[in-house]
């Protein structure tokens, strides 16, 4: 395992970190390259990176606790949550955020976006953006991949909660589980081992370009380590978070091989739950391979950097071939 990364690491085409765990057990568990270039830091297994939509199944969870609460069902219509939503989202349930079968557009796509990612926002100003635009499609119709939809059930979380998505994912997920190395990223707060995010350009290695963390918000703002999200899947698949049938409808495939924020596929004819996250700087795959007992985790903080994918880390459409990005084109803003 150490030589097939180490070839992608020594030709500068990948940086970052990488898991494999069986039953539990680490087989493999290295950092390469460098968390932060300029002082020759080296990335290591607690070495912490930005998720992107990663950030997914998080979100995802929250929402199932809630439901296991009493606060919501994933089949109520968003309106019973968000109460002065337009007359276009009367049909549109929780479940359609989950699964991408809302046919709200995504916001990240939006030719304005990139002018407004650098700036602080709430999520309630986020929801805004995109509530009175036409829906691309009838609720439940198709699939397709939408950062809004995931945005507006962490605006859900925090309606129902009174709290902040960052103070409910804490305080319901990272401290059960001991993922001590996770949390909201910020881009004033201190957080220590945390990794720069570059980009590669035709001279090498650059900066990635800035993004507020309030921005991707429960659509991509959360940052682990490969460690903590074994912990995560142990905890996840382990059944010490979900009861048996929130995991059940969590692993579920709708449309398109996507459940509730993650895929579920086969790879070599086994079974396999899955995403990706591509978010400035940095790309991000975990895999679970139910049957085997097996947990797959890459953090990269060099986007770009990744040889040609056959298909997108997060929604396993063809990958964008001509940049050498591991993300297709509706993912080369946060996914």
């Amino acid at each position: 395992m150490d030589q097939i990364v180490q070839s992608y690491a020594t030709s500068q085409k990948f940086m970052g970190s990488a898991l494999v765990a069986r039953d539990g057990r680490v087989l493999f568990s290295k950092g390469y390259g460098y968390a932060n270039l300029e002082w020759n830091i080296a990335n290591t297994p607690d070495t912490k990176f930005r998720l992107g939509s990663l950030t997914k199944q998080f979100t995802a969870a929250s929402i199932l606790l809630l439901e296991e609460r009493h606060k919501l069902s994933v089949d109520d219509p968003v309106k019973k949550h968000v109460p002065d939503a337009p007359a276009a989202w009367d049909k549109i349930t929780v479940r359609n955020l989950l699964t991408h079968t809302s046919g709200i557009t995504n916001f990240t796509g939006f030719p304005e976006y990139r002018k407004l990612e650098p700036f602080p926002t709430t999520a309630g100003e986020l929801v805004a953006r995109f509530r009175d635009k036409p829906l691309d499609f009838q609720p439940g119709e198709k699939y397709s991949y939408s950062n809004s939809g995931f945005l507006l059930l962490g605006y859900i979380v925090e309606k129902i909660t009174g709290e902040s998505y960052e103070k409910f994912v804490t305080e319901n997920l990272f401290q059960p589980l001991g993922m001590k190395d996770s949390g909201y990223d910020s881009n004033t707060k201190i957080i220590p081992r945390r990794a720069e995010g570059y980009s590669v350009s035709p001279n090498g290695y650059v900066h990635a370009g800035f993004i507020d963390m309030s921005v991707p918000h429960a659509a991509g703002a959360l940052y682990s380590t490969t460690e903590d999200l074994l912990k995560w899947e142990q905890g996840l698949f382990g059944g010490k978070l979900l009861q048996p049938g929130s995991l059940q409808k969590m692993t579920m495939p709708f449309l398109n091989g996507y459940a509730f924020g993650l895929m579920v596929d086969t790879s070599g004819g086994h079974k396999r739950t899955s995403h990706g996250g591509a978010i400035e700087g940095f790309n991000t795959v975990l895999e679970y391979y139910p049957e085997d007992r097996l947990t797959v985790v890459v953090l990269e903080n060099s986007a770009g950097a990744t040889p040609p994918a056959a298909d997108c880390i997060s929604c396993r459409r063809p990958a964008d071939r001509s940049n050498h990005s591991s993300v297709c084109s509706s993912h080369r803003r946060p996914s």
